[in-house]
């Protein structure tokens, strides 16, 4: 089996010292690089791309949003996992807007970051259940309304869409939406399916993000 080929990125190499003993302990998994800065992180991934990054929000020369986003814009077909220290981090948020995979808390249990590294690397997206509304009401302030907004995005749902579309936003796990809407879990899969093609979103994370500018986020 090939191993998911894995990249830190934190300005403290003691994390990142404790994140490759985590990480390399299991088979499955492997880090091949890493770096103390988004800029010395994006020149190495350019010279040899990686299955999933592990990048930490604040750091010197080039923070992790712009690192993101120049990663997510090189195409390289890496994915990159946010993680940070604080729940209610705007330029977290800003990561995800700039095409990160998942966000996560640093504090997280090794069992979660481990798993959420495999969940990255298959291709979907991770966003901490306890965290999401958080950090949608601590962000929702600053930016701008988009009246009308709602109407067009929404009206190329239908209603059973709008609803599976609620319970991601809300942080629930396919699961949680199998149990909460009474349906089979692929019933839950074929509808995000279609959500994803119809609201053109690449993940999950896309998902929350129409949700949360579409102003369907419930409280």
């Amino acid at each position: 089996m090939t191993a998911i080929t894995v990249f830190l990125v934190d300005d403290q190499a003691l994390v990142r010292s404790g994140f490759r003993m985590l990480i390399e302990a299991e088979d499955d998994l492997e880090v091949v690089g890493e770096a103390a800065d988004g800029a010395a992180a994006v020149a190495a991934l350019k010279a040899r791309p990686c299955d999933v990054v592990l990048m930490d929000v604040r750091m010197p020369v080039m923070d992790g949003v712009e690192a993101t986003r120049r990663i997510v814009e090189a195409g390289l077909g890496t994915r990159v996992l946010v993680l940070t220290t604080f729940d209610l981090d705007e330029y977290a948020f800003a990561a995800l807007k700039a095409g990160a995979s998942g966000f996560l808390l640093k504090d997280a249990r090794p069992a979660d970051l481990l798993n959420a590294i495999r969940a990255v690397a298959a291709g979907d997206a991770v966003m901490a259940p306890s965290t999401t509304k958080r950090l949608l009401d601590h962000v929702r302030p600053s930016l701008p309304a988009e009246p009308g907004v709602q109407d067009a995005r929404l009206a190329l749902l239908t209603d059973r869409e709008k609803e599976v579309l609620e319970q991601i936003a809300a942080g629930a796990t396919n699961a949680e939406i199998s149990k909460n809407l009474f349906m089979a879990e692929g019933t839950v899969k074929t509808h995000i399916g279609r959500l994803l093609a119809k609201l053109q979103c690449r993940d999950r994370v896309g998902l929350v993000l129409v949700a949360h500018d579409a102003g369907i986020v419930r409280h």
